[in-house]
């Protein structure tokens, strides 16, 4: 894709490059390195391997760092932090921007609580190919807000527009703001991606497997915001399968992952919601 992944593609063109991403990662399985809550490790493990990729929990200090060399992808969520997984965070953070390997920041609660707070901060400085967070997140992040209600944003998805324009020129990569319609931008282009479903945000840990997801597709080499924008398509239209035939979040949680599991780069050509604004 060109210097701004948005320049001179179409809504179609898009749908089909995720297509192809998604064909991709099933003929190649990548391997995401994941250092998360414990809360959503095991459902961000199912997510992986539901849709073809190949997860590895590596979270302590002296095997982070060590582990990205062979990893396709990395992600980075500050959901639960433990005593130990900051330090962790930083090496394998630190080896990533060494040496190219593209990672995924999802700053959980930043804003709301100092300790994450200033390891996003910290982080950030190693220069993420993606931010992936709430509106709250991506502005309290960049400098703008003061953070959320917990997990949870206060504010929607436009109030961080200008936000993750400014995130994604400082990291040189791309931000992704989730809401009802995701908005991607690398600070120059902008996609819009309105697939998903209201009963991802009653199912724990269901935003943040979609950052592995994410830094699955990256790890494909993909653009970061078609990398983002694959993940946010392909997680939604599972999504919007799933919910048709579950009874409430349990039900779910558990067709998600056979929905991601069956589906297709013509089901993703076909039912993507994507709009390019420029």
């Amino acid at each position: 894709m060109p210097a701004s992944a948005c320049q001179g593609f179409t809504a179609d063109d898009v749908a089909r490059e995720c297509g192809d991403l998604l064909d991709g990662l099933r003929a190649t399985a990548p391997l995401v390195q994941c250092l998360t809550n414990h809360v959503a490790s095991g459902f961000t493990a199912n997510v992986l391997l539901a849709v073809g990729a190949a997860p590895a929990m590596v979270d302590i200090p002296g095997e982070a760092g060590a582990f990205v060399a062979g990893a396709s992808g990395v992600l980075v969520n500050l959901g639960t932090l433990n005593a130990a997984q900051p330090a962790a965070m930083r090496e394998a953070a630190a080896a990533a921007h060494d040496s190219g390997t593209p990672w995924v920041l999802d700053p959980v609660a930043v804003g709301t609580l100092p300790v994450r707070s200033a390891l996003a901060a910290e982080l950030v400085q190693r220069r993420p190919t993606l931010v992936r967070g709430n509106a709250s997140e991506i502005l309290a992040l960049a400098g703008s807000g003061t953070g959320g209600r917990g997990v949870d944003a206060s504010v929607g998805v436009d109030a961080a527009h200008h936000a993750a324009e400014a995130l994604a020129v400082q990291t040189g990569g791309a931000v992704a703001v989730s809401g009802p319609v995701d908005l991607v931008t690398d600070g120059t282009g902008i996609v819009r991606v309105a697939n998903g479903h209201e009963l991802l945000t009653r199912v724990t840990g269901a935003g943040c497997a979609l950052g592995a997801l994410m830094a699955a597709f990256a790890g494909l080499g993909a653009d970061p915001v078609l990398a983002a924008t694959a993940g946010s398509v392909v997680y939604g239209v599972a999504a919007e399968n799933a919910a048709k035939q579950a009874g409430g979040p349990g039900s779910f949680a558990s067709a998600l992952l056979d929905q991601l599991a069956m589906l297709t780069a013509a089901d993703v050509v076909a039912r993507a919601r994507i709009a390019v604004i420029r």
